[in-house]
């Protein structure tokens, strides 16, 4: 099982961090370990004292593919779900100034929330007018809509699938929109799918 992330896929994120807008999706990936436990919380490095949190929907692969058609990208998943991009914005600031790769700051053990059950995609609109929220310590911290995406699921399964085979199992996190900000220990982290909470966690 690989992770395979998106970034700067809303435009209000990319404004509020002040990055330039891609002309093609950001890839980068995470380890399997980097996937938080479920019941466990999320522990803030001894490296780094800027974590922040990036909520996203997830998209789980349900069948092998390569180099997919956009028109049948919607057969190679069933499942959705909600998850975090923990994200070490000081070390990924100083990677960056170096043209350096992102991994030390997002593949780290843990970086990798995930929702405690997917939904079946049946249950829920259409993948184009998903809304997500994630509430920090009961305050609304990010509000998003697939809607707002720069590149929808299906044209970001086949855009990766140009590159990587899609195998069962695989997770798409697909973006995250404003509102992203610095946790803190004690900080409570829930996050909302569809009118469901999907997770909660604790950080320590």
């Amino acid at each position: 099982m690989k992770i395979i992330c998106i970034g700067r896929n809303y435009t209000d994120h990319i404004n509020e961090l002040a990055n330039e807008r891609p002309e093609e999706p950001v890839v980068f990936l995470k380890p399997d370990t980097s996937v938080l436990l479920h019941k466990q919380p999320f522990f803030i490095p001894p490296w780094t004292d800027d974590v922040h949190h990036e909520v996203e929907v997830v998209v789980k692969i349900n069948r092998i593919g390569k180099h997919i058609d956009e028109k049948f990208a919607h057969k190679y998943y069933e499942e959705i779900g909600l998850g975090i991009d923990f994200t070490a914005r000081d070390v990924q600031q100083k990677l960056k100034e170096k043209g350096l790769p992102w991994e030390k700051s997002k593949a780290f053990d843990g970086a990798a929330v995930l929702s405690r059950d997917f939904i079946h995609k049946s249950k829920l609109p259409e993948m184009d007018n998903l809304d997500f929220q994630l509430f920090k310590n009961g305050v609304l911290q990010q509000d998003g809509n697939t809607s707002h995406m720069l590149w929808k699921i299906d044209e970001i399964i086949a855009y990766i699938s140009q590159y990587f085979t899609l195998k069962i199992g695989d997770l798409i996190y697909t973006g995250t929109p404003a509102g992203v900000s610095r946790v803190q220990e004690n900080d409570i982290l829930t996050g909302i799918l569809h009118g469901k909470e999907h997770f909660k966690i604790k950080v320590k």
